[in-house]
C-alpha cells in the first residue's frame, strides 16, 4: 500500500482503497446522462416530451439558464467526490492564502459529503420506481429514455456515502501514542 505524505503530519495518510477510487470515478459520471438530457430541452428539442408536456416544461428565457446551470452544478458536485480520493481533498492547494499547504480538516470534508450523501439518497431513491407511475407528458420512448438517463442517480447518494466513510477511515486522527492503523477498505 502506498501512502500520501503530508507536510504537517508525521504520520502519512494511507492511500485510498482501489474500490473507493473506482466508486468516486463512477460517481463523477452518474450525472452525465441527466445533464446531457437536460441540455436537449434547453436547446429547444422536445427530448421525449409530448407537445403539451414540452410547453408545460417552460424551458425558455431564464428557464434555459436554470436548466443549463442545474446540469453544470450537478456535474460539479459529482466531481467533488474525486476530492475524497485525490491529494487535493487532503491538503489545501498552496496557492490559497492562509490555508495553502495545510491538511484539510477531516470533518470539513466528511460532514458536507455525508449530508450530501443522505440528501441525494432521499432525493433520488424514489426514482427507482419511475416505471411504476404514468407520465402523461412524455411519449413512450421519452419515458424510457428519461428513465434510463435518471436511473443512475439512484446510486449517487450510496456511492458518495461509501467513499465518504472510506475517506473518514483513512484520515481520522490516530489514537494518542499509537501508530496509524493500516486501512485496506471498509
Amino acid at each position: 500500500m502506498t501512502t500520501t505524505p503530508r507536510h504537517s503530519d508525521p504520520d502519512p495518510v494511507p492511500a485510498p482503497a482501489r474500490w473507493a477510487v473506482r466508486a468516486a470515478h463512477v460517481t463523477a459520471l452518474l450525472t452525465l446522462p441527466t445533464g446531457l438530457w437536460r441540455l436537449l430541452p434547453a436547446a429547444g428539442q422536445p427530448a421525449g416530451y409530448t407537445d403539451a408536456g414540452y410547453e408545460a416544461l417552460g424551458v425558455t428565457g431564464w428557464g434555459v439558464v436554470y436548466v443549463v446551470g442545474l446540469s453544470v452544478a450537478s456535474e460539479a458536485l459529482a466531481l467533488l467526490t474525486l476530492g475524497l480520493v485525490r491529494p487535493w481533498g487532503e491538503t489545501f492547494p498552496r496557492r490559497l492564502p492562509l490555508v495553502g499547504g495545510r491538511p484539510v480538516p477531516v470533518l470539513a470534508a466528511v460532514v458536507p459529503a455525508g449530508l450530501g450523501a443522505v440528501a441525494l439518497t432521499v432525493l433520488w431513491t424514489p426514482f427507482a420506481w419511475w416505471w411504476a407511475t404514468p407520465h402523461p407528458d412524455l411519449t413512450p420512448l421519452g419515458e424510457t429514455l428519461l428513465g434510463f438517463a435518471y436511473l443512475p442517480l439512484v446510486a449517487w447518494g450510496p456511492l458518495l456515502g461509501a467513499v465518504t466513510v472510506s475517506y473518514y477511515r483513512r484520515r481520522r486522527p490516530a489514537a494518542p501514542g499509537s501508530r496509524r492503523a493500516s486501512v485496506t477498505g471498509l
